[in-house]
């Protein structure tokens, strides 16, 4: 091969090694953009069922019963 083909085939593998490198570094970020998501939503849960069991415990010892509840009206 000459000189210049190799210089062109270099060139276009560094070229190539630079783009993955970028496309590496926005995947990384977007994992962990989206583990950050992932913890948050995680905590949004826990709070929500601890507020889901408070409520529960709540009705059970006002005595509470839902099915003396008259139905919803309908439209």
């Amino acid at each position: 091969m000459s000189d210049d083909v190799q210089k062109q085939r270099m060139n276009d593998l560094e070229s190539q090694l630079a783009f993955q490198e970028d496309i590496i570094e926005q995947l990384n970020q977007q994992v962990y953009d989206q583990s950050q998501q992932l913890t948050e939503l995680q905590q949004h849960v826990r709070f929500l069922a601890k507020k889901l069991k408070q409520i529960q415990e709540d009705n059970s010892s006002a005595g509470v019963d839902p099915s003396h509840e008259p139905p919803p009206p309908h439209y």
